[in-house]
């Protein structure tokens, strides 16, 4: 299989206004300086959080896994509930909603950690606000964006979109470790605050969002879009790859790998350049996927999936730090095609009312067995060795990937169903 060119070769004075042809549209480049915002106060936030219960009385690393444990928790039950609103309402409005949540938690939360004020009750209870905040605005995501930009143009916006994630991920942590260090944990959850805040603000300069989708019970809704989600075995099959590679490769990974570049590969700043190029690569695989598009793209994003399997078995086999570190690069790279062309696909070819419902069901799915993957990881490696779970875990991957592309709907799928015109409002 090769990429199929949808516009002439990316050469000469031309080639960069047709790789970022997307950003001509002034709705989306609103948009993406929202998203951008948001993503990196996500990026900062993790670290600012860890410090900050450390340091509270009554606090350690067990809270700190509470904290984060119940954060994941409230993401995962207001998902489908989310996924509702989005095709009741619109994506915009629940975004919208989502955003002031987010801001005024992480706000109350900056001014109790500044004025050392704060519990520890307290901050799970914001920690619960943030993760339905996020749960929320988590499937108005996917439906949002066909509304931005004209279909033939889906995925460049996810692959921008994917870009600024990666870039998030990498400089966040960097820039909360920084302000940490010369202030404090209370200063990031503020700068986290505000980037909610911007990120509200660009959407509320979007057009209002509607539907047209009769109302029913929460029940009857979600019926039917679990009906719609079972009835395409393309999806349901990919987001259960998706959720046994969480569970048995991903969690592990997470887990194992920061204590063994402890062991093995020089410590804390080793695992950081692993991070960090991982992020580069969804950042260059980005760059190449623009103006590109594949035949089969359902078929593409399972193959890239595979690339994820090579971190994992590099650390299993004791490789070298460059080693961890290539391999690494290509897993962000594949990372980036995978998360773009999926989401594509959805927005292409699910129809716009139950795209909400669809995209809450997909990411129940795929990330439902992580917080277990978690749990697990670190009592069976003590079981099996660290080395053999994360063995298994790369040739399960390897081996699920090849499986899955030989059934014919995930292989041949192509885009069947035409997205929402582009400037309706999802």
């Amino acid at each position: 299989m090769t990429l199929r060119t949808r516009l002439p070769a990316a050469t000469g004075t031309g080639a960069a206004p047709r790789r970022l042809r997307t950003l001509r549209h002034a709705r989306f480049r609103r948009f993406l300086v929202g998203q951008g915002s948001s993503l990196l106060g996500s990026g900062m936030n993790t670290i600012a959080m860890t410090f900050a219960v450390l340091r509270l009385p009554g606090g350690g690393v067990d809270a700190v896994g509470v904290v984060m444990a119940v954060r994941i928790l409230a993401v995962l039950a207001v998902l489908l509930l989310g996924g509702v609103l989005t095709d009741r309402i619109g994506a915009r409005t629940v975004m919208l909603t989502a955003d002031l949540l987010r801001f005024a938690s992480q706000g109350v939360l900056a001014v109790l950690l500044l004025t050392h004020s704060a519990r520890m009750w307290e901050v799970v209870a914001l920690a619960v606000l943030l993760g339905i905040g996020e749960g929320a605005f988590s499937p108005s995501l996917t439906a949002l964006v066909p509304g931005l930009v004209p279909e033939d143009e889906l995925s460049d916006a996810n692959a921008v979109l994917q870009m600024s994630q990666a870039v998030a991920s990498v400089l966040g942590p960097g820039l909360a470790g920084l302000l940490i260090a010369v202030l404090d944990a209370g200063t990031v959850v503020a700068v986290d605050a505000l980037s909610y805040g911007v990120s509200a603000l660009a959407l509320a300069g979007l057009p209002l969002s509607r539907s047209d989708e009769p109302r029913h019970g929460l029940f009857a809704d979600l019926g039917r879009g679990w009906k719609e989600f079972t009835s395409r075995t393309w999806l349901w099959v990919t987001t259960l790859h998706i959720s046994l590679f969480n569970f048995v490769l991903w969690a592990p990974f997470l887990v194992l790998g920061p204590a063994l570049a402890q062991q093995r590969l020089g410590g804390a700043r080793a695992w950081g350049l692993v991070l960090a190029l991982y992020g580069t690569g969804s950042i260059l695989s980005g760059l190449a996927l623009l103006g590109r598009s594949p035949r089969r793209p359902l078929a593409w994003s399972l193959a890239a999936s595979a690339c994820w399997a090579f971190p994992a078995a590099a650390l299993a086999a004791r490789l070298p730090l460059g080693w961890v570190a290539g391999a690494a690069l290509l897993a962000g790279a594949g990372a980036a095609v995978c998360s773009a062309l999926s989401t594509t696909v959805i927005q292409r070819d699910v129809p716009a009312e139950v795209r909400g419902r669809i995209s809450a069901f997909d990411s129940l799915g795929a990330f439902a067995l992580g917080p277990l993957g978690l749990a697990l990881a670190g009592p069976v490696s003590g079981v099996v060795g660290a080395d053999r779970l994360l063995a298994a875990g790369a040739l399960w991957q390897l081996a699920a990937v090849a499986v899955v592309l030989t059934l014919p709907s995930v292989r041949r799928h192509g885009v069947t169903r035409p997205a929402a015109p582009y400037g309706s409002t999802p």
